[in-house]
């Protein structure tokens, strides 16, 4: 408790309030965005998410009323009480936001008899009744409020009556809706009630833990075990407003490269130059379209980061260079951890530059992980990031494409690093339960800000762990998942609730990484996955192969036909990405961002959209061969059965094992690309504009796929507007220096797919 207020002065876009125990701020960031401040830890924000805090004036009012001091908006009223309690309510009086002014309620006491009995059967528990953090929010919870994001959080699209942590932790056991953590901590959320809806982002970087309900109905709270209360408050008319807010400040997801939107092959076990020369020739022999090959860890020497195995992949650049020539881009792994040698250059330059983390006696802390014995670098410190985007040459020389960073969380073989270990954050000392959640992010940033520097290109960065505005630097996939049907479930809560926390270029591993994968599993897998941004089928050592050949022709011949999907829908989603820069809108989203205020989305965890033009509800469960479709409020038209659906309501719709529901809203406007076997093998000529009935607009973008230079205005826009039963085609920018030889529009009944 902070005690009563003394005193508030403005300052800037700042309220500053003296209270009995310390100092409290409230700042107007914009007419609909707050950030609520106690400095606890220190008087800096020192966010890794938010680089740049706007600074443009924002009108609003403070007065005396009653027993608080009010600060209005245009858009908000926040109400601010002793103890710094805070309730925020629209600009006409509907409360959204209250402050809970009770006690916490704990568990009741665990007896000693009940300890050790639990005990006694391998559980692990405590006596504890509860925790007070150290930083803490408690928020009244009404009764009907649904909880959205969170980042790539197991279980289902609505959070409510669950408990989460941020600590970023690679868990090798199979995920179930119970896990608390996984390898991103995104403390970002979105609440949906009944007078309206508004997002909080809680930036701590320490472990931190958030309750929706499951210690009790009447409140969630969100706490950290150290740093300061630091969080933003979005308001909007719109769950869409909140996300747009968000990204507003944490950033948007730039537009990628073309080529990254194709199909990407990879495997932990591709352990020679042989088996990729066979993987792409098999690729291209079956006429299965194919964009990338990913190299995992043996193709390193030892493990060593930033060098090749030329026993078994031959010469440096040869082996990329050849299946580039065949239409391929190729992504390396990279780790953060450097094995502890003193032949091995990485090593011995961080060693002599003080690179790495230290322990608190000032010694270089070792741990392991796959080359054995291996230091870590101090990501948090700028010139260790300048030094490792500069080791980037290594691959781009080599012609490597893009990377992808692992075992980022930093995961370690010899237990956890200890909270004490001695890491910089930019230009103070730290340690490692400050900069555990972002040193995947700072990871990322570095690799990104190389790869940008040595091709010029948009960089292509995978990573596993990141922290909030992640988004500006890499994509992620959701970790080591398994080849279990519960997973495929799991992935479109997952990916949905990653778009809603800015994380839209995302995917899951296609067919499950651990495990062995199944053949139906496999096709209901691509199917949901063709939606997903990134498309990667990955699978792990000692499992069983899972490129499309490995089951037999009728498998192959369903992939073969949905990664055809993708490729025709190519146009869609690049532009999906490049609305996506400007709104921090995702590609793959929950039908609630759009339809909130329809109860029959609240919780549906088995349809998503992409963009607002398409539904897909593909089968995940084992052997069904037909399956509840709800649609929203519109006409609906399938894209294969071309049946017309009338929103608000249930059909039951067929989908054997070759078909996924797919649908168009009406209006809809969709741009399509003739199948290639990778993106770049012949040009992009032709753009055929499949239209469905009812009045609709679309502008879609062409640019060279590439580099930066859309950002200075190099791109085309084309608008497409569609009345009456006839199609309008206007240009609303031309600027790229290159336009389409034809445009094309083909009758919803004429479309061709899979051609």
């Amino acid at each position: 408790m902070l005690g009563e207020i003394r005193d508030y002065q403005v300052d800037g876009n700042k309220v500053c309030f003296s209270f009995g125990e310390r100092e409290a701020f409230v700042e107007v960031l914009r007419e609909d965005i707050v950030n609520i401040f106690v400095p606890y830890e220190c008087n800096e924000h020192r966010s890794k998410a938010i680089e740049v805090r706007p600074d443009e004036k924002v009108v609003f009012e403070v007065a005396e009323a009653g027993d608080a001091v009010t600060i209005c908006t245009e858009k908000l009223i926040v109400k601010v009480y002793n103890d710094f309690y805070i309730d925020i309510y629209k600009k006409d009086g509907t409360l959204l936001c209250a402050d809970y002014r009770g006690a916490r309620r704990m568990r009741p006491l665990l007896s000693e008899k009940s300890l050790a009995v639990l005990k006694a059967e391998g559980h692990e528990v405590s006596a504890g009744s509860g925790t007070e953090y150290k930083v803490q929010a408690v928020k009244v919870m009404d009764a009907n409020e649904k909880f959205y994001g969170l980042g790539d959080k197991t279980g289902f699209l609505n959070k409510r009556d669950y408990e989460f942590e941020n600590w970023n932790t690679d868990n090798p056991q199979a995920h179930t809706e119970d896990f608390r953590a996984l390898y991103k901590s995104i403390p970002f959320f979105i609440t949906l009630k009944d007078t309206g809806v508004y997002g909080i982002f809680f930036d701590n970087t320490y472990h931190s833990y958030m309750n929706f309900g499951k210690e009790c109905r009447d409140y969630y709270y969100f706490g950290a075990e150290n740093g300061n209360l630091d969080y933003y408050f979005f308001s909007g008319e719109k769950m869409a407003d909140v996300v747009s807010g968000y990204t507003y400040l944490t950033g948007t997801t730039p537009l990628p490269q073309f080529w990254t939107l194709g199909y990407q092959q990879s495997r932990w076990g591709y352990d020679s130059a042989a088996v990729i020369r066979d993987v792409a020739k098999k690729y291209r022999e079956y006429e299965i379209p194919c964009d990338t090959i990913h190299l995992d860890i043996d193709y390193m020497e030892g493990y060593r980061v930033f060098t090749w195995n030329e026993k078994d992949y031959g010469k440096p650049g040869k082996l990329i260079n050849e299946i580039k020539d065949a239409g391929f881009k190729t992504v390396c792994i990279i780790d953060p951890g450097v094995k502890v040698d003193e032949n091995y250059d990485v090593y011995r330059e961080g060693i002599e530059n003080g690179y790495f983390a230290k322990t608190p006696e000032g010694d270089v802390y070792v741990n392991a992980v796959w080359p054995g014995d291996a230091v870590y670098p101090d990501f948090g410190n700028p010139k260790v990031r300048t030094w490792w985007a500069g080791k980037q040459n290594y691959l781009m020389d080599m012609g490597v494409d893009g990377v992808w960073n692992d075992m980022n969380e930093p995961a370690s073989f010899h237990g956890e690093l200890p909270a004490d270990v001695v890491f910089t954050d930019e230009d103070l000392q730290s340690t490692h339960a400050a900069m555990h959640n972002v040193y995947g992010h700072n990871m990322a940033k570095a690799t990104y800000e190389g790869i940008k520097a040595a091709s010029g290109k948009r960089p292509f960065v995978i990573t596993r762990a990141c922290y909030a505005g992640s988004q500006k630097y890499t994509t992620a996939w959701t970790g080591d998942n398994q080849s279990l049907w519960s997973h495929l479930q799991m992935a479109i809560p997952q990916l949905c609730n990653l778009g809603l926390s800015g994380m839209s270029f995302v995917g899951t591993d296609i067919g499950g990484f651990g495990a062995d994968c199944t053949p139906e599993l496999l096709c209901r897998w691509i199917e949901l996955a063709v939606f997903s941004p990134l498309f990667r089928n990955h699978s792990s050592n000692g499992c069983i192969y899972q490129e499309p050949w490995q089951f037999g022709k009728e498998v192959m011949d369903i992939n073969r036909k949905f990664i055809k999907l993708r490729y025709q829908l190519l146009p869609y989603l690049y532009d999906l990405f490049f609305e996506g820069e400007k709104t921090g809108l995702p590609v793959m989203r929950p039908l609630v961002l759009h339809y909130e205020k329809d109860p029959e989305v609240w919780n549906l965890n088995d349809e998503f959209l992409v963009g607002e033009n398409l539904l897909a509800a593909p089968v995940v469960m084992q052997g069904a061969t037909r399956r509840m479709v709800y649609f929203p409020v519109g006409t609906w038209y399938g894209l294969f059965d071309k049946k017309e659906y009338q929103g608000g309501r249930y059909y039951m719709v067929e989908a054997p094992l070759d078909t996924c529901p797919i649908f168009a809203k009406e209006g809809t406007i969709l741009p399509v690309y003739e199948v290639m076997q990778y993106v770049g093998e012949r040009p992009y000529d032709v753009l055929k504009l499949v239209v469905y009935p009812g009045e609709g607009h679309y502008v879609h973008y062409q640019d060279n796929g590439t580099d930066f230079a859309y950002r200075e205005g190099y791109y085309n826009a084309y608008e497409f507007e569609s009345r009456d039963g006839k199609l309008t085609i206007g240009m609303r920018k031309d600027a790229y220096g290159k336009t389409y030889k034809e445009i094309e529009t083909v009758d919803w009944h004429d479309a061709k797919w899979f051609a």
